[in-house]
């Protein structure tokens, strides 16, 4: 009794709080969470760099229930990997799921839902985004001419200042016409 490892110093705890929107009773149901994923590679105490260094493959986070369904898994999972290839560190996967969770800050939701649209990284989001996560939503089920034809009639919605791309701030207005994705844009774990 008493002998119990905690997974990490407290100090480490009261950093994630802090930078999180979770307790630490969340924290730890993350970490659980991750460590599920692989439990041979994601070792049960974390008080070093592990945390940082670590990393599970998109492979497994995508059987994640919460993400197994989402046509942008893959896309969200990159918008939080430094590596950009989808593989997560457990700092990583804390993050994604703090920014997507209910209790993160609208303009949190947001700014990520535009990383996860602006497929080039360009800081816009152009007809190329457009098509590209049209084809992710209808997994690849539309025709060519299709899938332009929405990018086209998106930018002509919401391209305020003509210049062929969405700003964030021309991007924020366009969904924040369509409540439901704003309402929909959070993981719940």
């Amino acid at each position: 009794m008493g002998n119990r490892k905690s997974v990490f110093l407290p100090e480490q705890l009261e950093e994630y709080q802090d930078a999180t929107f979770f307790t630490r009773k969340d924290i730890l149901r993350a970490h659980r969470r991750y460590q599920q994923l692989s439990p041979g590679i994601v070792p049960d105490v974390m008080t070093g760099q592990e945390a940082q260094t670590v990393t599970v493959s998109f492979s497994l986070l995508e059987n994640l229930p919460e993400l197994k369904e989402n046509p942008f898994r893959k896309r969200l999972c990159q918008v939080f990997s430094r590596e950009r290839t989808g593989d997560l560190t457990f700092d990583e996967f804390l993050d994604m799921m703090s920014a997507l969770s209910e209790d993160a800050s609208h303009d949190i939701r947001v700014a990520y839902a535009f990383r996860m649209f602006d497929y080039d990284n360009d800081g816009f989001i152009g007809p190329g985004d457009l098509q590209a996560a049209t084809n992710e939503l209808t997994n690849g089920g539309l025709a060519d001419d299709e899938v332009k034809l929405i990018a086209l009639k998106i930018l002509e919605e919401g391209d305020i200042d003509d210049d062929g791309k969405l700003s964030q701030y021309e991007f924020q207005n366009v969904i924040e016409r369509s409540p439901d994705f704003m309402t929909n844009f959070h993981i719940r774990f």
